[in-house]
């Protein structure tokens, strides 16, 4: 009755730590920066970025420039004119300079909306891709191993190299 008893308890062990191993998740780690970098569509993203970031830059230094060219001709002209029409061009200097200023703000708004309108669609392409591999290979948990995002220890398997595959690069 003991050795049943033994037995019978031993078994129940067993399979509870059988089940315990089971119930271990899979997991696998992926550089998200490294596969965003390299999508192609990424990297035509990044082009029309930097043509419109060109396009905004150009637009600001020919306001500063104009800005400078102009605050230079009353600098010079301020001692021949009255006192007057100095107020008057201080204030449009101080207009033209806030408009400057807003110019850039709204500027750095546009790329910001751009940049998250064009990025979304590709940031989601490649999330599909992501949990559609990991599906496949039985994984649980999928972790990015992109610098500074908290991971430690990239030990197990790098699912950057089939993701890849599965988009086609």
């Amino acid at each position: 009755m003991k050795q049943l008893k033994s037995l019978l308890i031993a078994a129940l062990l067993f399979a509870g730590i059988s089940q315990t191993a089971n119930a271990q998740a899979k997991v696998a780690h992926i550089n998200v920066s490294d596969l965003m970098t390299n999508m192609p569509e990424m990297k035509a993203a990044d082009a029309q970025l930097k043509k419109l970031t060109a396009t905004y830059d150009t637009e600001y230094n020919s306001m500063v420039e104009e800005f400078r060219k102009k605050v230079a001709q009353y600098e010079k002209e301020s001692s021949t004119v009255t006192d007057a029409v100095n107020e008057t061009r201080s204030k449009e200097v101080q207009d033209f300079q806030k408009r400057i200023q807003d110019y850039q703000q709204n500027a750095t708004k546009e790329l910001q909306g751009k940049q998250e309108a064009i990025y979304k669609p590709i940031m989601e392409k490649s999330r599909a891709a992501i949990q559609k591999v990991a599906k496949a290979k039985g994984y649980q948990y999928v972790l990015d191993s992109t610098t500074g995002s908290g991971l430690l220890l990239a030990d197990g398997p790098d699912l950057l190299a089939d993701v890849k595959k599965e988009l086609g690069f």
